[in-house]
């Protein structure tokens, strides 16, 4: 079928309108993410370009080829511009034909690009169609189609994702008089490895990730003396779904779910994943038979032998009508050598020295429609400076917010498993309940406002994990709580520590002596506060009351720290503690009321014993009887985690 005309193209728009025009200033240019399986001038996500020209090499070969799965592509361009929206698109079609002509090597003067212009003033939008790069002047697109509610469901109905893991330890030999040779020799064996990627005796076995069920289809086996590498998948006849069944050429939608829940279909976590594993077939029959041959290559002169760690770790897109092999040799085995050349720029300045602890990591950030594809140096920890900063860049790249931590690695999609071994082991490792709070009776204040926590929390309280910590324990149990909000909102991946790791930290910052290493001392809000920060790099405020009769007057700031931090609040008086969860206040009359969490219970996981004992529920300032919950003559302090403002 031939492409549209301008004057009759469409320009569809998948992504949320927002992204195309919020957060710019005049001249911000964003890359128009599109795919050569859907429709021409469909709109699947937008970049941020972050190195402008002349740097147009980084912004292709740094991060687009490693961030866009193989599936998807730059279809054009977006700018900020003036009143002149023809000449503002002009220029983000030029950027992108620039941009497209790198990442593919040469020159693409008849390929058509989408342009568009957003004008600083008002907000509107303007598309426009080059048909060339030899017509300066644009055409101009009259139909554009918004449809963000049914984006999901388009390419997930559609396409499916193709998952490639390959450990490789490769190692190179250079003259040990000649260390100035080992780039050279590295990069020979790199190539080397990639030669085999395409060898005819290669084998790739394609198996279903999909959850365990009595008709999961048989491994296919594919081999690579059958591929047609070099071909344009996007070309390639897809194969209607009768003809997969009586033709040897098998679809991706063999390895696919017929049918899902429509809950199930909408996004890349549970979209159908197709396995690909790759072997080389070293014992392949010969007409002849013969004895094994070792053949010996003596060396020159003393050499020196580096074993390099290369872990490849690929995720491709693919319509489920693509002829699997034609996905696997024409987005798979090129996703591992784009892969294999960023690992290799990435090691090449530290050959001979410490090599950096490279990982791959996909994530699914909201907002973004497919999987990007990052790598992290694991020499840092998380919460360094230069992962922090590496992580900053790609939420600038992704319009991410920066005070969430949508690209932690705790945040990354769980490709190694099927989903149903996953959700189980999950539910085996967890027995504390989740958001206790929800559904209890109201608090009493009838013209309040509830300000409570954001997010989800798991409830730790006395006797769990069979460990007798009751009269002592409760502030111990008020950190787990926070810290498992912490895990639960991913801004950490540690696991929620014990007692004893909690003492050990101490110890460990040289706040407490080795003596305190398992001890039953109690803890305040000070000691949180320094386990807060070595394990998870997390600040804390603490406020100080000389009586409990004083916490009501700060109803209005702990309300504000709800809305604004939304972390659970450690309570500490004397030697209780407890976990405060939200205020309700009203602020003409002062009354006010407090949600707490109570961790002296000691009873089983009942969320009704919890909520009818009492264990989770509002306390007033001022009962009916003119009673407390806080007593007035105990000081009392408050610590209140700050949400991390980094990324």
């Amino acid at each position: 079928m031939a492409p549209p005309s301008c004057e009759t193209a469409t320009v569809r728009v998948l992504c949320p309108k927002l992204l195309l025009s919020s957060g710019n200033q005049p001249g911000a240019l964003q890359w128009l993410i599109g795919s050569p399986f859907f429709p021409p001038f469909t709109v699947v996500s937008t970049f941020r370009c972050i190195h402008q020209s002349p740097d147009l090499d980084q912004e292709s070969a740094d991060d687009l080829r490693k961030l866009l799965p193989k599936g998807f592509e730059v279809i054009g361009g977006l700018i900020v511009g003036d009143s002149d929206a023809e000449k503002s698109a002009l220029e983000a079609v030029r950027a992108a034909r620039r941009l497209r002509s790198i990442s593919e090597g040469g020159e693409l003067d008849d390929e058509k690009i989408v342009g568009a212009s957003v004008d600083a003033g008002t907000g509107a939008i303007h598309f426009f169609i080059s048909k060339t790069e030899k017509l300066a002047k644009l055409e101009p697109v009259a139909s554009i189609v918004y449809e963000e509610d049914k984006s999901g469901k388009y390419l997930w109905e559609n396409g499916c994702l193709l998952h490639c893991e390959l450990p490789i330890k490769l190692p190179f030999y250079f003259p040990a008089s000649s260390p100035s040779e080992s780039k050279k020799m590295f990069s020979e064996a790199v190539d080397a490895v990639i030669t085999q990627f395409k060898e005819p005796n290669v084998v790739y076995i394609a198996e279903t990730l999909k959850k365990a069920s009595g008709d999961v289809p048989k491994p296919v086996v594919l081999r690579g003396k059958d591929f047609g590498f070099g071909a344009d998948a996007s070309n390639i006849n897809r194969l209607p779904a009768a003809e997969d069944q009586v033709s040897d050429i098998i679809s991706c939608s063999h390895l696919c779910l017929n049918s899902k829940p429509a809950a199930l279909v909408n996004s890349a976590e549970n979209a159908d994943k197709i396995q690909i594993s790759l072997m080389l077939n070293r014992s392949e029959k010969s007409p002849t038979s013969g004895a094994p041959v070792a053949e010996y290559f003596p060396a020159m002169e003393e050499a020196r032998v580096i074993v390099v760690d290369l872990n490849l770790d690929v995720l491709t897109y693919a319509p489920k009508e693509l002829p699997l092999m034609h996905a696997v040799s024409n987005l798979v085995i090129p996703a591992l050598v784009d892969q294999l050349y960023s690992l290799k720029k990435i090691i090449l300045p530290h050959l001979l020295m410490e090599h950096p602890q490279l990982r791959i990591y996909h994530f699914n950030p909201p907002g973004v429609l497919h999987p990007i594809t990052t790598i992290y140096e694991l020499n840092y920890g998380e919460t360094e400076m230069k992962q922090v900063d590496v992580r900053k860049s790609l939420h600038m790249r992704l319009g991410l917010p920066l005070d969430r931590p949508l690209l932690r690695t705790a945040n990354a999609l769980d490709l190694s498993v099927n989903d149903d071994s996953r959700s189980n082991t999950k539910k085996r490792g967890s027995i504390q309940l989740k958001d206790v709070h929800i559904g209890i009776p109201s608090s009493g204040v009838s013209e309040g406002v509830a300000s409570v926590i954001q997010g989800s929390y798991e409830y730790y309280h006395y006797l769990q994990d069979s460990f007798d910590d009751s009269g002592w324990g409760c502030a111990y149990r008020s950190l787990q709580t926070i810290i498992s909000w912490f895990r639960l909102q991913h801004y950490t991946s540690i696991s929620v520590p014990s007692h004893r790791q909690e003492t050990q930290t101490l110890v460990e910052i040289g706040d407490k002596d080795p003596s305190f290493v398992g001890s039953r001392e109690w803890i305040g809000a000070i000691e949180l506060s320094f386990v807060l920060d070595k394990l998870l790099g997390v600040s804390c405020k603490i406020m100080n009351f000389r009586s409990g009769s004083e916490l009501p007057e700060k109803c209005r700031e702990l309300a504000l720290h709800f809305e604004t931090q939304g972390t659970p609040i450690m309570i500490g008086g004397g030697v209780l503690a407890y976990t405060l969860l939200g205020v309700d206040y009203d602020e003409g009359s002062g009354d006010c009321a407090f949600l707490i969490l109570d961790p002296h219970y000691t009873g089983g996981e009942d969320h009704k014993k919890i909520v009818n004992g009492g264990w989770c529920g509002w306390k007033k300032a001022i009962d009916s009887k003119g009673k407390s919950f806080f007593l007035h003559n105990k000081f009392y302090n408050l610590l209140l985690p700050q949400r991390p403002n980094m990324v």
